[in-house]
């Protein structure tokens, strides 16, 4: 009795103790926020187009899809002069109401593979809540996966799971390289100490993978920018969440505000450095190679 007394009374003092903070949290300004990676498989007749739109939302909130005015893909070969040879458009439209994912609209915008090719140069522009937003990049090639094995090594945990990539590098130029190891985790690779040779290179997945589950590992091409970019934000976020879910905000991707600009030749915003969005626009061929647990 005297016990169930004691319990009682500590549990009347516990929650008697329990106040109610109210955290003032700073306004935070919201922004778009553009999931533009869009993954080239050269063996499709057609580009698998998606741009997904939200907007950044306050702490501990989740950031929830938005609608467009407009939004639209140019693309072509750029001339000395900065203008295009031939020009080609694609105009997308909300796939499902209210999901912020943007595809083609028609037939006729549907971007054809063989039209994607190194040189072409692909713009994006957004109309949104009456700004205008404007993305450039160049298509980013990349080469096939040699071989995709199980290792037996571990790094920091034993239930870890070591995966051996190897690739060969197009030693004709420059490459850089993102990995994608499922699970929004990423890698990014340049090729300055192995430049037109055969790489190998472990990776390592935290949770242990059962035997007969499937590895899907896909290789990426990279611009420098985008490779840079990728760079500060796996740094930064170390994956937590999916580096396009909350991407961060000191992390500036090369999605503008143009709203009001004269010369569309600006569209790097340097004397505007505080109007941009969250995210990134990229046109990146994508091989993949798949490997099953024994």
């Amino acid at each position: 009795m005297k016990q169930a007394i004691t319990i009682l009374l500590c549990a009347i003092l516990f929650f008697s103790c329990e106040d109610t903070i109210d955290v003032d949290l700073p306004e935070v300004e919201t922004r778009l926020i553009v999931d533009g990676l869009v993954r080239v498989d050269k063996s499709q007749e057609l580009v698998d187009v998606k741009i997904k739109l939200r907007e950044s939302s306050n702490f501990f909130e989740e950031n929830q899809p938005t609608q467009a005015e407009s939004v639209l893909i140019y693309y072509g070969k750029p001339t000395s002069g900065g203008l295009f040879e031939d020009i080609s458009f694609s105009t997308l439209v909300e796939k499902d109401l209210g999901s912020g994912i943007y595809v083609p609209n028609l037939e006729q915008d549907q971007i054809r593979t063989a039209f994607v090719e190194p040189g072409v140069v692909f713009i994006l522009q957004i109309t949104h809540q009456g700004k205008r937003y404007y993305a450039q990049t160049e298509y980013a090639p990349t080469v096939p996966i040699d071989n995709l094995e199980q290792g037996t090594d571990t790094f920091l945990d034993e239930e870890e799971t070591e995966i051996i990539v190897t690739f060969t590098d197009n030693g004709d130029e420059d490459n850089f390289y993102l990995f994608d190891f499922m699970n929004s985790e990423f890698l990014v690779v340049e090729d300055e100490f192995f430049q037109g040779q055969q790489f190998s290179f472990s990776y390592f997945y935290d949770d242990e993978i059962t035997a007969g589950e499937t590895v899907t590992v896909s290789i990426l091409g990279a611009t420098e920018e985008f490779y840079n970019y990728m760079d500060l934000v796996l740094e930064q976020t170390e994956n937590n969440g999916g580096v396009f879910q909350t991407p961060v905000a000191t992390v500036r991707g090369n999605v503008f505000d143009i709203t009001g600009l004269d010369n569309i030749n600006l569209f790097d915003n340097v004397e505007r450095p505080n109007d941009y969005a969250l995210g990134y626009f990229a046109m990146v061929q994508e091989y993949t190679a798949t490997l099953t647990i024994p």
